[in-house]
């Protein structure tokens, strides 16, 4: 399945959103689903990770996806407003699409010190809730080896706020503008 082109033609531009709801992030396609898992896990396999780590909801089906793939577990991180007083590793989180202020959380009991943790997500846009997760994995002491996103947006920072920390990032898919509508789409490797 050609990602790229799959999402040039049915991605829909809303202000600063890239909705790829309708086959991606809420109703979920199958094959489109399956051939995230695909790539993610040809990209991250030699980094041997133990469990793949994301947060509700849209990074949920493509990270089950990848740790289907790799034959590993997978462990969301669950979204709060409001105080917590949990037994987890949590951060805040502002997010400027939703307009609020949100906490992910990660129960102590399901991330171990020294697991091999990958990222996974549906978008990279300015890179909060991707960090907060990086900063929960080093926190339960955990080895970070990399972020995979489906979908970066490259001019809103996400990557250069991830790789300034140190930590590796790869992307499926490419946008490098939304102008009048349109979408500017690319692989990375292209």
């Amino acid at each position: 399945m050609d990602l790229i082109a799959t999402i040039a033609a049915r991605a829909r531009i809303e202000g600063e959103l890239l909705l790829v709801d309708e086959f991606l992030n809420h109703r979920v396609e199958p094959d489109v689903i399956n051939a995230v898992g695909i790539q993610l896990a040809e990209r991250f396999g030699p980094a041997q990770p133990d469990v793949v780590l994301t947060s509700e909801a849209g990074g949920i089906a493509p990270a089950l996806a990848c740790a289907a793939e790799l034959g590993l577990p997978m462990i969301y991180a669950k979204k709060y407003v409001g105080p917590g007083n949990r037994y987890t590793y949590a951060r805040e989180v502002s997010s400027p699409t939703k307009g609020t202020e949100y906490r992910v959380e990660v129960a102590r009991r399901v991330l171990s010190p020294g697991t091999r943790v990958l990222i996974v997500d549906d978008f990279l846009s300015r890179g909060r809730t991707a960090e907060a997760l990086g900063d929960i994995a080093e926190e339960a002491s955990c080895e970070l080896v990399g972020f995979g996103f489906v979908i970066e947006k490259t001019f809103q920072g996400g990557r250069r706020r991830l790789e300034d920390r140190g930590w590796s990032v790869e992307s499926l898919v490419i946008v490098d503008s939304m102008t009048d509508g349109i979408p500017i789409i690319r692989g990375f490797d292209t």
